[in-house]
């Protein structure tokens, strides 16, 4: 799927929550707080970030707001069963990337399964982990290379520089998870070759492509 870029405000108004925005929301419910707080460019936002997640199609989601981190996700279970996914986001001049971290936890909620079944590691499937939160999120599409991911031990320059190195940053994910079939210290390569790629100016960047790997699909993630 190739991804378009498109430039957003970043605040808005909010809006009144009436019933023709509903059929946007099938597939999740948003918390009384978020709906108080919820402006158009975050629901498109959402939306488009759904859209790349196919795993979660049909998955019970919520979305709600909080003001600690910039955002968190939460897996709900009754009697060791999935019943509810929950993120949760800091609505002001919130990013794409940290959508999709909170959606990539869900993601390594789903490659488990349900505490009912005993949970077996799939290579496949997106391993637990801040920084695979972060490596798996960039690699999945250049929409979520927007800010700086939180877990990776980024050089400062590439940091400070972000928007000349992030599609750089994103092809050594790529790499790193390819690297992972073979070798358990992918994300301590990951890290050698981000120092190595700091001391390079960075290059242009190459055109943007989605990662083909097949994403499997909670216990609760870590807020960011």
């Amino acid at each position: 799927m190739e991804s378009a870029r498109k430039q957003y405000d970043t605040a808005g108004p909010t809006f009144k929550f009436e019933s023709r925005f509903l059929i946007r929301f099938m597939q999740f419910r948003l918390t009384a707080p978020m709906k108080r707080r919820l402006t158009r460019r975050v629901v498109e936002m959402i939306e488009r970030s759904l859209q790349l997640f196919p795993e979660l199609q049909g998955a019970p989601i919520t979305v709600g707001y909080t003001r600690k981190h910039l955002g968190s996700a939460t897996v709900v279970y009754r009697k060791g069963v999935i019943i509810r996914m929950v993120i949760r986001l800091r609505v002001r001049r919130v990013k794409y990337q940290t959508i999709g971290h909170e959606l990539t936890h869900l993601i390594q909620g789903l490659a488990h399964g349900s505490r009912s079944r005993s949970r077996s590691i799939d290579p496949a499937a997106v391993p637990s982990g801040e920084q695979q939160c972060d490596i798996w999120t960039l690699a999945r599409d250049p929409l979520f290379c927007d800010d700086p991911p939180t877990y990776i031990k980024l050089p400062r320059s590439i940091r400070e520089r972000w928007p000349e190195y992030g599609g750089q940053v994103r092809e050594l994910c790529i790499a790193a998870i390819e690297k992972r079939q073979t070798h358990r210290s992918y994300i301590r390569w990951l890290e050698a070759e981000l120092r190595i790629l700091a001391k390079s100016a960075p290059t242009k960047e190459p055109k943007p492509a989605q990662l083909t790997l097949p994403f499997s699909g909670v216990s609760k993630a870590r807020g960011r």
